[in-house]
Order: structure tokens, then sequence, then C-alpha cells
């Protein structure tokens, strides 16, 4: 920690981490490394039970009746429209064929899952090889003793039934259950890389003292030696550029003991680094983990290909947030993990793909991970485009002061951590959301949740979301930085009330450095009211327009306050949430900006688009609402462009500059059809309304 004057400034430098088993197609310029792990993908051929079985893991037990699926899957893809969700135990089973092509068995063989939820046990053969708790994080079993060549049987208990000991205990979201992410087996020698790491890849980069002219590069590389003897072994670190160049090596003889992990540190420094700096220029490096025996002619052991990204940030109470020394505007959305009618939580990369595209449109430069740690494919994007993320703890709404939630919290964070620690794009660790009861014993979890995140990683801050009071209560006291979950406008106060919080705020707690966490309000594109009364949150009107209304207010006093760090809508996506019945549906949260099933994006959408991007853009609000009752009705427009020109039913409206991002027209439509068209220098956009009058009733007779 330093600081710059009386204010607070953190300072954080790493690299990115995304593990590749294959050999990377770069090692044919700088030495081929032939393949020395094994993996076999095991997404398909599985049978599933949404039920609890006795003896589930037996090998006679018969399964011929069970629903045949493929992964990733969700025991409540079909519930996600209605707010009905399954919460109990299930089951998954499925035959798996190993020949020595397939995998080695006289070598170490692990059982790896990117994620299930939310408590898991695993029967290979009969015999039980381990359990799991929690729902977000990649979790590995070593299966070695109990696989044999032929045909083996693999039975998967998953329960996502609340458990007190087990984060999240509440949230205002759907926990889905099931074997919701991919499956695989991982074969190493017995000399490699460390597998047992929490889920990890067992390597970290960092870089550190970074500028423009140097930075330190640092590789530490937990080594296991499965042997019973000691092994004697070369480690080679490498750093490739974009153009397939080494930029730097270094390499360390070493001895390991039998039955081992011993980590192992690795220095280096590159001169004239391409620095990875946000959306502007999301550079990334290939680092190279090459294992090797200490002999005349080494023998491959060990080989991880990682995408690193090297950069500074600070986070400072008056500035900011800097990249590289340069000030950076940090504006986007909360996004759960790409959740899918029909799918729930069990997506593919490519629909991951396609929420973070409408996501680039929308202009984001940063993302908060709600609220839990989500697929690696996410952070992985993020890092390639150049996101900044906010990632936290599953520890939501409510807490447990029991000893083994405070263990199970303890291992789901450094699951998070060490699984995620080298992204460039993950600048903050979250602690954890709106934990609604304010004692000693909230206190006392997150206070160990600070302290645990600075062992496991100094370099970043902590922070915390924060609702809904003041950033100097007791629950906003817990974390380097801090972000705040408002709501003006829609669950309390008016549109108007926020800066002047914000500026409250600030003056209370001067030294630290605040964001907005959530703000937002819900919106059904099926509801359309212009101009829109203010509706009551819990009702089933939420007018599209009134989302619109609320967040150009919102933005217009955000943007005003750059000293803040990070500013974050509540939310990318409407999302499944099983507690709620509100708007046009029961178990939907409908304050994305996007429609859940990704067909719409609402007004509020083009509203941030107009803002955050420089495409050209000119948008008229209102689409949705084409049938109207009243002539004299308001043309509005979003757009980035100086000016826009408005003809109704082709006749010129005349033309407005753009204040703002927006310009108004009052128009009078005519009966039947009207066609509106809006058109700037480098864009256009065009709507029909329907206009039809009021019949006339006679007065009343007297």
């Amino acid at each position: 920690m330093r600081t710059l004057g009386m204010r607070l400034v953190f300072v954080f430098v790493l690299g990115a981490i995304n593990v590749v088993f294959a050999p990377s197609s770069l090692c044919a310029d700088i030495g081929q490394v032939p393949e020395v792990r094994k993996t076999l993908t095991l997404d398909s051929d599985w049978r599933f039970m949404r039920s609890d079985i006795a003896d589930g893991g037996a090998v006679s037990l018969d399964d011929s009746g069970w629903q045949p699926i493929s992964l990733p899957h969700s025991v409540n893809a079909d519930s996600a429209m209605n707010g009905k969700t399954h919460r109990g135990a299930a089951w998954y089973r499925r035959l798996v064929t190993l020949t020595k092509s397939a995998v080695d068995i006289d070598k170490h063989t692990y059982l790896e899952f990117d994620g299930a939820a939310l408590a898991t046990d695993v029967w290979i053969n009969g015999a039980k090889v381990g359990h799991h708790d929690g729902g977000f994080a990649r979790f590995r079993f070593d299966i070695t003793p109990y696989i044999k060549l032929g045909s083996n049987v693999v039975a998967v208990r998953v329960d996502n039934s609340k458990v007190l000991d087990i984060a999240p205990l509440g949230g205002d979201y759907t926990l889905f259950g099931g074997l919701y992410r991919n499956v695989r087996l991982v074969t190493t020698q017995d000399v490699h890389v460390d597998m047992q790491d929490y889920g990890s890849s067992g390597v970290t980069f960092t870089a550190k003292n970074v500028t423009p002219k140097s930075a330190a590069l640092t590789w530490m590389v937990r080594l296991a030696n499965d042997r019973e003897r000691a092994a004697k072994v070369h480690l080679i670190a490498r750093l490739v550029d974009a153009q397939h160049t080494a930029v730097a090596t270094v390499s360390k003889v070493v001895d390991l003991p039998p039955h081992g992990v011993t980590p192992i540190s690795l220095d280096a420094r590159l001169d004239i680094p391409h620095l990875w700096q946000g959306v502007a220029d999301p550079y990334l490096y290939d680092s190279e983990i090459e294992l090797v025996t200490d002999a005349a002619q080494p023998v491959p052991l060990d080989h991880i290909v990682i995408p690193v990204g090297i950069r500074d940030i600070r986070i400072d109470a008056d500035k900011g947030l800097l990249i590289n020394g340069q000030v950076v505007s940090v504006h986007g959305v909360n996004i759960h993990q790409t959740i899918l009618p029909g799918k729930g939580s069990a997506v593919s990369d490519a629909d991951i793909d396609a929420d973070y595209q409408m996501l680039g449109d929308l202009g984001v430069t940063g993302l908060r991970f709600a609220h839990y740690q989500h697929a690696a494919h996410g952070y992985d994007l993020a890092d390639q485009k150049g996101y900044l993320v906010w990632t936290e703890l599953p520890m939501s709404s409510q807490v447990n002061g029991s000893e083994a939630f405070q263990i199970n919290i303890t291992q789901q964070l450094r699951e998070l951590i060490r699984q995620n620690i080298n992204h460039p794009s993950v600048f903050v660790w979250g602690l954890g959301n709106e934990i609604y009861k304010v004692d000693d014993v909230s206190a006392r979890l997150l206070d160990a949740m600070h302290k645990l995140a600075h062992e496991e990683d100094p370099s970043r801050a902590t922070t915390y979301a924060n609702c809904c009071s003041e950033i100097d209560g007791p629950q906003a006291s817990h974390s380097d930085v801090i972000g705040s979950n408002v709501y003006f406008g829609w669950y309390n106060g008016n549109f108007a009330d926020l800066g002047p919080w914000i500026d409250k705020n600030h003056s209370r707690r001067p030294a630290t450095a605040e964001a907005i966490s959530e703000y937002g309000a819900g919106a059904s594109v099926l509801q359309q009211e212009d101009p829109p009364l203010r509706p009551k949150p819990a009702s089933h009107w939420h007018p599209e327009q009134y989302q619109a209304l609320y967040h150009e207010a919102a933005w217009k006093q955000l943007e005003a306050k750059p000293w803040l760090w990070a500013t974050f809508i509540w939310v990318g996506f409407d999302f499944p949430s099983a507690g709620r019945n509100e708007g046009d549906r029961a178990g939907i949260n409908d304050k994305g900006l996007i429609t859940f099933d990704r067909t719409v994006k609402k007004d509020a959408y083009f509203w941030y688009q107009s803002n955050w991007t420089a495409k050209p853009l000119v948008y008229i609000t209102s689409r949705r609402n084409t049938e109207r009752s009243v002539a004299d009705v308001d043309v509005k427009i979003y757009s980035n462009q100086p000016s826009v020109s408005v003809r109704l039913n082709g006749v010129d409206q005349g033309t407005q500059a753009v204040v703002g991002h927006i310009a108004l027209w009052h128009v009078k439509l005519t009966p039947g059809r009207n066609h509106i068209e809006a058109v700037a220098e480098a864009a256009s956009d065009n709507i029909d309304w329907l206009y039809q009058p009021q019949p006339q009733h006679p007065p009343p007779a007297p």
C-alpha cells in the first residue's frame, strides 16, 4: 500500500493465466515440446436422475432407465422461466473405457470438474474418491488408485440443497444445480506441475516495477514429485510475444524430494514491455513452463502454456483508477454467469462469447462478476478484450458463524484467488455482497476474508458491495476500497438524490476509494408507457420507458464524479431469481439492459451505447410503444452524433443539435401508420407507430 497525500493508493501488478495442456503452435519457433499431458473429455454419454438414490455409486446399479444427457447439464434448465427450482440431490453416471492411447494408468490421472453445484461426491468403480463443497470453482480428484484399463464406472452425486455450512446461504438469484460445466480426465507424468493446488494451474506469473522501460518478472511454480525417490529436474520458463519470439527466458535445475510439492521461483527482466492497457490495448504474451529431466538427453515431464498480461494498476481516492499511470473510466455492468432459457447455467463457450459481444458493443470497460466465481472462459475473454473485472466470494445476504462455514468460505476464497490471480483483467477481490445482518459474526468473517485475500495476493485491493447505507457504516469498514449498491428513484428516494449522496460519502471518508457497485431499475419490453409514471418495484408493471429515464438521470450524475474507481449497472442481462414475482412474470429479475432470452436490447442499452461508444449511433426510443392513442407525442433520440434530422411521414421536422446524447422533437401523428425517420451524417434509424384516435363520446344528458 502506498499513500498519495492523505489518500489511499492501491497498487497491483500481474499477469493472466489460462492453462493449455497441449503444446502451443508457437513451439515450432522456439523449440518443439512434445505433448506430455493427456486429456480425455467426459462430456458425452452420461445418464442422469433428478432425485436421490441409495448406493448410487455401486458398479452393479442398473441405470439403463435414467435420462441420457451430455454435459454441461443443469438440473434446473427447464425451470428458469417460471421461478420453480429444484433444490436437492441428483445423480450422474457413465462408463469410461480407458485404453493405453487414451490414458496411461501407470502415471497420475485426475478427474477435473470445471464446476458443479453445490456439494459433489464422486465414486470410481464403486469406491468413494472425493467430496467437494462449493458450486463455482474448478476442483480435481486424484483417481490414480481407482481406475483400470477397460471399463470404469464413474458416478457423481451433486446436491444444490441449502446447507448452512456452504456459501452462498442467500442471494437474489436462482442457484442452478448439476454438472453445469465441463468434466475431463487429465493424466500427468509422475513428476509434474502440481494439480492439487485448489484447482489452480500450479503456476503464478507476476510482473513488478512495471514501467514502459522494463518489468521484473517472476514465475512461482509448484512442482510435484510422486515418485518413491528424489528427482533432479530442469525447469524452464519463457515469455513469448505475439510474434512467437521468446523475449525472456530463465531456467533452474531443481532437486525434488519424493512424495512432495516444492515451490520454485524463477526471476527474469523484460525490457520495453508491451503493456496491457485495458480496452485501449489488451496485449497478451504467452508464457511457457517446461519441465524436463536433468540429463544429457532430457525427457519431457510437463509443459504448460499461459497467456499473460503485464500492467500496473492503481486505485486512488481522488483520481479513480489508473492503468500504467493513465486514468481510465471503469464503467460497465454487473453480470451473472451466462444463463439461458432451456439451458440454465449449463452453457457453452459460444454462448458466453455471444454475451460478451453484446457487452463489447455496449462499450463496457469493466465488469462485475456477481456474486461468485464465473466460468474460466469469461475471465479469458475479459483478458483478451481488456475489461477490468471485479470478482467476488459468494458470501451474500446471509452468513453463518459456525467454524464449518468459515472453513468453507476460506476454501472458496483460496480457489477464487489461486485460479484467477494472474488474469490482468481481475483488479479487485470482492469479499461479499449485501450481508443484511450487521453483527459481530459478519464483521469477523469479513475481517478474516480481507486478511486471507492479502495473504494470498498482497498486490490487489479488497472490496465489498455495501447496501444500502453510507460508507462509514460498520459493513463498509472491512475492505481496502468500497462499493455501494444504490437505487435512488427505484426502491427509495428520487433520481436527483444519487449525486449528493455520493458527495456526502466522499466527504465522510475522503481517504477511501469509492465505487458504485450497483444501480438500476426494472423494465419489461412488453410493458410500455410514454411518458411513464413511477412504478412500484414489487408490482407487475415495469414500463421500459421508466428504466430509460432512471439511467439517463443516474449516468449524468455518475460521470460527473471521475474520482469513482468504477461504476456498474445492475444488470447486463435479465436473469432468473426464484424468489421474485414482479414485472411481466415470476422468477425473473428484469433490471437487465438486455432481455433474458437475448432477443431485445432495451432503450437503456442504447442510452449507454450513445455515451460509451464512438461508432456512429442514432436510436429512436419508445420504439416498442407502437400503438398510440394520443396524436401529440415526443420523439426522443439517443445519439453520439453532433446533430440529427427527423422526418415524419416524409415531412421534414427539422434538425437539432444532440445535447448530452439526447435530442427531442414534439410531433403530431396522423390517424393510421406513421413512419418516423431519424438521420445523422453517419447513422440513421426508423420506426413505425400506429395512431388510433380514441372515440369521442357525447357528454351525458343533463
